[in-house]
């Protein structure tokens, strides 16, 4: 929020300012796809592009060249390896990014009101960044956070959705479920939880997660969308309910599906299941037990190896 807030500000003081957003980024760069940056003619920066001595001369290339001139958007690639003839970004930490200029101006000034208020409303919408130009849509909402298409230095089309937040569904709401509700909470996930028991204290405890209160797991589908953009987490009462619930929704498709267990229950339940009929392909894509291997002990633990596989598998592909 600051980050566009503060960017108003300067256009409200009548100034002029250089965007430097990064549209792409691939391997070990710095800066990855959706860092955002601005130098202002009041010497202003906020944000960031990756740092180090690439975001430098990229400071000093706006300062210098950008600033004091009017500009069509274009984009530079920036490489970070040593053994290159050009594009070279001065760092030798592998991969490469790529990214995006706009001279901003009161003209722009619709827009970046646009983008504070939604914030503010918590209503959001899609920032999209043309090659010839910005524009920002209120209350739109994508399946992703980012959407690019890239033909050329000349052409380019992404899509940030600003309010975008990848979904959660824990299903029980013990003191596993609150721990990892709070952690999730800090990383951006919007969280819901569900269990077949009211007030229960670690439920009424919960501030981060909505909770869905569950009648008959048999109907726990009926609560939970399938999407690129959900992560199911099971770890309800006991085994006989993990296994209903699973039955119920391992057909449909989700980023992540994982079930807290011993690796003696989740053997016991998955044979079963396929006796049941059920694909064993299906069940191959369930992560269970759930989490990386850790040793982990405590609900604060087990949240923290469940969600390092979790951010693993999420980041894998960007």
């Amino acid at each position: 929020m600051s980050f566009w807030k503060n960017l108003q500000e300067e256009l409200e003081e009548n100034r002029q300012v250089v965007l430097m957003y990064v549209i792409y980024s691939d391997g070990s760069s710095p800066g990855r796809q959706g860092f955002k940056m601005y130098a202002s003619t009041s010497y202003r920066l906020d944000g960031s592009i990756g740092g180090g001595i690439m975001e430098h001369k990229m400071v000093e290339y706006c300062r210098q060249e950008l600033l004091q001139k009017d500009f069509s958007p274009f984009v530079k690639s920036q490489i970070h390896q040593h053994n290159i003839k050009s594009n070279k970004s001065g760092m030798i930490c592998s991969g490469e990014q790529k990214i995006a200029f706009y001279k901003i101006t009161w003209d722009h000034i619709e827009i970046i009101n646009d983008i504070v208020d939604s914030i503010e409303e918590k209503t959001y919408g899609v920032l999209k960044l043309y090659s010839h130009g910005i524009a920002f849509i209120k209350g739109q909402e994508n399946d992703a956070k980012f959407q690019l298409s890239i033909k050329d230095e000349y052409t380019w089309f992404l899509e940030e959705d600003i309010g975008f937040k990848p979904e959660m569904y824990i299903v029980g709401g013990g003191h596993v479920g609150l721990a990892l509700s709070q952690m999730a909470h800090h990383l951006g996930f919007k969280i819901y939880v569900l269990d077949d028991r009211l007030n229960l204290n670690t439920v009424t405890r919960n501030i981060h997660a909505k909770f869905v209160y569950v009648h008959n797991y048999e109907n726990i589908s009926e609560a939970i969308p399938s999407g690129p953009n959900k992560y199911i987490v099971l770890m309800s009462f006991g085994y006989r309910t993990d296994k209903t619930i699973l039955k119920n929704i391992i057909h449909k498709q989700f980023k992540y599906l994982g079930m807290m267990g011993s690796k003696k229950k989740v053997s016991v339940l998955f044979d079963e299941m396929i006796k049941e009929g059920i694909d064993a392909r299906l069940i191959d894509k369930v992560h269970s037990p759930i989490g990386m291997q850790i040793k982990s002990q405590t609900p604060h633990e087990i949240a923290v190896s469940i969600l390092a596989e979790i951010i693993d598998l999420k980041n894998r592909d960007q």
